[in-house]
């Protein structure tokens, strides 16, 4: 009997362009994994999108003046070119900007809220006196307190992993203009994962002895060390706003929003192939098997908030039948990193193969054979232009 297959992938920030490690880790993976099981007769459903509303696209937009519409709109429009031209085969690739996908946060905040698992907390947080607002976690970077990197982010490091908040970062200053931010208070909506710890350890320890050892250690260590609440509205103009009167100054934290677009996805598709409820056969169906292929700095938030999140709405939204229950991951497959060289791809050194260049000199199928052969499935690996050549002759 067929099986219905969701196949998940990492939504990307549409603030640049994709490089040669989104591809090898969270793109060709899967559609070599969905186009296994459409061949062998499964019903795969493949979504994914435009991460539109990410800080990064915000700080691209004021560096160039322009508005994050635009940069989004152009990104998201260079991302549909790639996949298109290495033949990622994504049965929707959408985007967080669009009103299903509002409508579905928004309804998401409204469930967790009326189960009990939202709360108001008046928090310190940066203000920046030279430019005169609340600085969102990606404007701020320091020194990480956990392991010492000196431009670790304010909501993340990039050298540990572990998830920051901004206050916790040693010597913060602003990523606009360098100085040094103050503390003011401002109130804000938090996700109350200390409630959830328990049911999202009891998720965790069940039949996971197939994913891989890096997801479901690094999962079960952060919820064994205590969940704990987590803001999920910042002071922003850019984003989802709160389906609540007098919070007009607030949007959804991307964090929160953005994986619901696996979700907002499968609804918007069968809502464009005429079949508004059909979603249901891979959220609900309780054998289907939903994957969510990804890089392994975004483990946290799939493998633990998302579940998180599904389970604080009680897992019923949108299904009159109080006995059918929102899947939760049947598995997420996170890759380690390519390398180049040798050397750590990164962005900010434009040390980096980009999707683009390298798919107008050489055959999509050359590039698509190479980097899956040296994908990054269990370990970090490496690109060299020397191997490419060999390989490909």
């Amino acid at each position: 009997m067929a099986e219905n297959i969701l196949v998940c992938t990492a939504w990307p920030y549409a603030n640049g362009n994709l490089h040669i490690g989104h591809l090898a880790g969270a793109y060709l993976p899967p559609d070599i994994f969905a186009r296994y099981h459409r061949l062998i007769g499964n019903n795969v459903l493949m979504v994914s999108g435009s991460d539109s509303h990410g800080t990064p696209i915000t700080l691209r937009a004021d560096a160039e003046g322009v508005s994050p519409l635009e940069v989004f709109e152009r990104f998201h429009a260079e991302f549909l070119e790639t996949f298109q031209q290495i033949g990622v085969t994504y049965d929707l690739f959408t985007h967080t900007d669009t009103e299903n996908h509002y409508r579905v946060s928004q309804d998401i905040f409204t469930a967790c809220l009326e189960n009990g698992f939202l709360y108001q907390h008046t928090e310190q947080q940066f203000y920046s006196e030279t430019e005169g607002r609340f600085l969102p976690d990606r404007y701020i970077e320091g020194t990480c307190p956990k392991c010492g990197y000196e431009s670790a982010r304010g909501d993340q490091c990039d050298n540990c992993k572990s998830l920051l908040d901004p206050t916790e970062l040693i010597n913060p200053r602003s990523k606009n203009d360098g100085s040094v931010p103050v503390l003011r208070e401002t109130e804000h909506f938090y996700l109350d994962l200390s409630k959830l710890n328990e049911e999202v350890l009891a998720f965790l320890s069940e039949d996971k002895d197939f994913w891989r050892p890096n997801v479901i250690n690094f999962s079960l260590q952060y919820v064994k060390d205590g969940l704990r609440g987590r803001a999920i509205t910042r002071d922003i103009t850019w984003g989802i706003p709160l389906p609540l009167e007098g919070y007009d100054d607030k949007r959804l934290y991307v964090w929160f929003e953005a994986v619901i677009g696996y979700f907002s996805a499968s609804i918007e598709w069968a809502a464009n192939h005429g079949n508004p409820e059909k979603w249901k056969d891979w959220w609900y169906e309780p054998q289907a098997k939903t994957y969510y292929f990804i890089g392994k700095d975004n483990i946290p938030f799939h493998a633990v908030i998302w579940p998180a999140e599904l389970i604080a709405t009680g897992r019923h939204l949108y299904e009159d039948d109080t006995s059918k229950f929102l899947n939760l991951p049947y598995d997420v497959p996170a890759n380690e990193y390519l390398n180049m060289e040798g050397e750590k791809l990164s962005t900010s050194r434009n040390w980096a193969i980009w999707a683009p260049d390298l798919l107008e000199r050489y055959d999509p199928d050359a590039v698509r054979f190479y980097l899956t052969a040296i994908a990054p499935e269990t370990r970090d690996t490496d690109f060299t232009f020397d191997d490419f050549i060999r390989r490909n002759n």
